[in-house]
Parts: structure tokens; C-alpha cells; sequence
């Protein structure tokens, strides 16, 4: 993970079609060589409490994330949820692990203490979410993040991200 460059900011700009808020540091670059996950504070500089630490940025991701969530993945999901011990406690280290990383920033946020993102520890409801966080702290660390990305296409391949940037 790295601060971003003014380069990387005018490229997130690009891919939300608008000023990126506070972005603390690209968590995952795009195999094109864009940021694709940026890392954003627990608390905005307006004084907004922001839970979501890892946001996908890339529009070819996220479109891919999109359809993917429309298919019934998060149901099936929530399902195995429901009844799989195991599935559970690794989810829930999951939802540990991205509290901490967020809290390693140092910014106290009571307001988002113990929330973290995508529905963790309990459900899941946002795959663009789990699978920003599978993509910045690496496989085998969310096990529904890293189910649903190995379930994405190569969005990258097709014209890749950079030729648009």
C-alpha cells in the first residue's frame, strides 16, 4: 500500500466521475497498473463517519462486482451462513481482521467502532465490499471476498483500464 500520487487521485477521479474524498492509500492496483481499491479513513475530513476503509474504484470492477451481485451469489451466501460453523468463525476473522486494519490508521471513530463492511461478521451484503477487502489484504484472509472474486471475469483483459485513464 502506498499514498496516492496526485496521478492516482486524478485517476480515481476518473473512474467515480467525481473528486475522490480522502483517500489514504491504494490498497490494490488493477492488473492494468490503475488503482482499483483505494483505502479511505474511518472519518471523512468533512467529520462524516465512513466505515467502508476499502472501496473499489474501478469502473470495470465494480460493473463486474454488479453483476455478479444480481445473479443470487449473496443469498446462496447467506444461506451456507446461516448453517456452517466453520464458514462463520472465518468470516468473522474476516470482519476482525478489516477492524483492524482500519483501526492500525490511528482515527478513533466511535460511531463505526465495530461496523465494518459488506454485512461482516453476520451476513453478507455487499460484494463489491468483500471482495475490495479479499483484493487488498490478499487471499484466504475473507473467505466470501475471496469466493466472489474468483468468480469474476478477467476485467482487466478487454481494453484495459489504463487505455481509458
Amino acid at each position: 500500500m502506498r499514498e496516492p500520487s496526485q496521478k492516482d487521485l486524478d485517476c480515481i477521479e476518473l473512474q467515480l466521475g467525481r473528486t475522490p474524498r480522502d483517500v489514504h492509500a491504494i490498497a490494490y492496483r488493477c492488473p492494468c497498473g490503475g488503482p482499483a481499491v483505494v483505502e479511505t479513513p474511518p472519518r471523512l475530513s468533512d467529520g462524516t463517519p465512513f466505515p467502508t476503509f476499502y472501496y473499489a474504484t474501478c469502473p470495470r470492477l465494480t460493473g463486474a462486482i454488479s453483476t455478479l451481485e444480481s445473479s443470487g451469489l449473496m443469498g446462496e451466501m447467506n444461506d451456507r451462513l446461516a448453517v456452517d460453523a466453520e464458514l462463520g468463525g472465518a468470516y468473522a476473522a474476516a470482519h476482525d481482521d478489516y477492524i483492524a486494519a482500519r483501526s492500525a490508521l490511528g482515527i478513533v471513530v466511535p460511531e463505526v467502532e465495530n461496523v465494518s463492511a459488506g454485512g461482516m461478521p453476520n451476513r453478507v451484503k455487499c460484494l463489491h465490499s468483500l471482495i475490495a477487502h479479499s483484493l487488498a489484504a490478499g487471499l484466504e484472509v475473507n473467505p466470501l471476498g475471496d469466493e466472489a472474486l474468483a468468480k469474476l471475469p478477467q476485467w482487466w483483459l478487454d481494453e484495459p483500464c489504463s487505455q481509458e485513464l
